[in-house]
């Protein structure tokens, strides 16, 4: 869900303007999945710049406290958003844990690091959703340890049909600062891109899995 669309819109350009955000329709990337796609999104380029990650962070700030209220803890799910969701729990003054893909297999063997108690209210930090596997296995985590999620707050979501009805079956609440229509739309008012390439990449989110092969 989108709470703002000038939000959403000026997220886009910021992360297409420092290529947190790539678009390559005539050369597409290869994702770990082996997925083809003419988007990339490297969300941790934020952190290099100053204005857009204090304006990510007051953003994501401001839908926790309208859409959660003030949480006990932010966690932020390892390791994109560990460092965004450090700066949004500094914002609003509580404290911060981060929770990794599977326990440690040494020391104490954590998955979550920082303190938690059982009952605390904890709004999750993504940077971003693809299918949503990898953050709902977080919030997993964190409901094993005791703790109240109240929703999930993410930079950006390819809005995935299959990550929509993952989170329903999970019952978690999802906002996101922007999302890929969003996105498209301001690639072509910025002419970032041309028609035909707004195009490809709308074919491609039709069914991303067998996209160009």
């Amino acid at each position: 869900m989108i709470l703002n669309k000038d939000t959403a819109k000026k997220t886009a350009e910021l992360l297409l303007q420092i290529n947190a955000i790539k678009l390559s329709p005539n050369n597409p990337f290869t994702w770990a999945s082996g997925w083809n796609s003419p988007i990339y999104c490297d969300n941790r380029i934020i952190l290099s710049y100053p204005a857009v990650r204090v304006f990510l962070k007051e953003e994501i700030a401001k839908i926790v406290e309208l859409q959660h209220g003030k949480p006990d803890v932010i966690a932020g799910v390892a390791t994109g958003a560990i460092a965004i969701g450090v700066l949004v729990a500094q914002e609003l003054g509580v404290p911060f844990i981060y929770v990794r893909p599977e326990p440690k297999s040494h020391g104490r063997k954590n998955q979550i690091e920082g303190y938690l108690e059982s009952g605390q209210n904890v709004v999750v930090i993504e940077d971003l959703i693809s299918t949503g596997t990898s953050s709902l296995n977080a919030v997993e985590a964190l409901k094993e340890a005791g703790a109240v999620v109240k929703g999930m707050v993410a930079i950006f979501t390819y809005g995935f049909e299959i990550a929509a009805q993952n989170f329903k079956e999970k019952n978690i609440a999802l906002t996101t600062l922007s999302n890929y229509e969003n996105l498209i739309e301001q690639a072509s008012d910025s002419s970032y891109i041309s028609e035909k390439e707004i195009d490809t990449l709308q074919e491609w989110r039709k069914n991303p899995s067998v996209w160009n092969q």
